[in-house]
């Protein structure tokens, strides 16, 4: 089975840290919010991938190849920003003979069984109970869990079941037609092609598409939200080895992940701290924090901090959303 995954997104809530890198590949507790998704698929079977790229897609493509080389991957450039509709229906001709596919949206880490959605015997869309569902899509569910009708960021919602960003579709023919007709008749929501339209013309047409609630789901789109998915994550990892080598006079509170070659002296890191590669930290203490590959921190008190890549700070006491490739001095 194929798994469509768009990853085209400019990500716009997590500037500046997306002005030089795709939303995708930013960390959360130790690997790319990308990777965490195609390490859950992998591990409930699915071998083939179609990755629909656009905003610095090289880098996703170079991330993904350098990475995955044993999985079968494809990459499809969606050169306009029509919305996820759109991006789906550019993978036509790549599945369009397949009996089901699975579509994962690319900024979107969740927790469920997969071999079990994958077993279902109609189309299924991953679901769960939020407090405000006015910025997602919302289904509407009739008593055996099927779908009565499906609206996309609805101002005056009807339910609180969001879609989390995972669907699983039976009937192939059936999704890319009615992403057709919407396309060849320009039927917008927001100004965007959305596949909740499409799915909700399904339904329309007889289709029987049921829901699952997801134990977990975080919608890695914002700051607090990625803070958040790293805290819950690093906990949830049995052994996290760190090479003591590379830490001097420093105390690290668990959990912590420290990425290779990192090097850390004179500073207390943790509790809930991601350390990308290569980084280093001094005379410093962390809590709470992504600091992603590359980065230089010298007497620094920070929490609550997302510092990307290539950064650096020194002397100051705050907290902080520093974008790849600034440099900050205070002294």
């Amino acid at each position: 089975m194929k798994a469509i995954i768009p990853v085209a997104g400019i990500g716009s809530r997590l500037k500046p840290h997306t002005h030089t890198q795709p939303k995708a590949l930013i960390p959360v507790a130790g690997k790319p919010i990308l990777a965490h998704i195609i390490d859950n698929l992998r591990s409930a079977g699915i071998e083939e991938f179609i990755f629909i790229i656009g905003y610095m897609g090289d880098k996703i493509e170079n991330y993904i190849t350098r990475n995955y080389p044993d999985q079968k991957n494809k990459f499809i450039i969606q050169t306009s920003r029509k919305g996820i509709g759109h991006a789906i229906y550019l993978a036509k001709e790549k599945v369009i003979k397949c009996e089901r596919i699975l579509i994962v949206l690319g900024d979107t880490i969740f927790e469920t069984s997969l071999k079990r959605v994958l077993s279902s015997p109609t189309s299924v869309l991953g679901v769960k109970k939020v407090d405000d569902p006015r910025q997602f899509g919302v289904a509407e569910i009739n008593s055996d869990s099927s779908i009565k009708k499906l609206v996309e960021k609805p101002l005056i919602p009807k339910s609180n079941m969001a879609l989390v960003g995972v669907y699983y579709i039976k009937e192939v023919a059936q999704l890319f037609d009615a992403l057709r007709f919407n396309i060849e008749n320009k039927i917008k929501t927001q100004n965007e092609y959305h596949l909740t339209d499409a799915l909700m013309r399904m339904i329309e047409n007889g289709v029987i598409i049921k829901t699952f609630e997801v134990d977990n789901w975080f919608d890695c789109g914002k700051k607090e939200i990625l803070l958040q998915t790293n805290e819950l994550l690093l906990k949830r990892i049995k052994e996290l080895s760190i090479d003591k080598k590379l830490l001097n006079d420093s105390i690290i509170i668990p959990p912590v992940f420290i990425g290779k070659n990192a090097k850390i002296s004179k500073s207390v890191i943790g509790p809930n701290v991601s350390i990308g590669e290569n980084t280093s930290i001094h005379s410093s203490i962390i809590k709470n924090s992504i600091i992603g590959p590359y980065a230089h921190i010298e007497t620094a008190i920070l929490q609550d901090t997302l510092i990307g890549n290539d950064s650096r700070l020194k002397g100051m006491s705050h907290t902080l959303n520093l974008g790849d490739n600034a440099e900050i001095s205070f002294n």
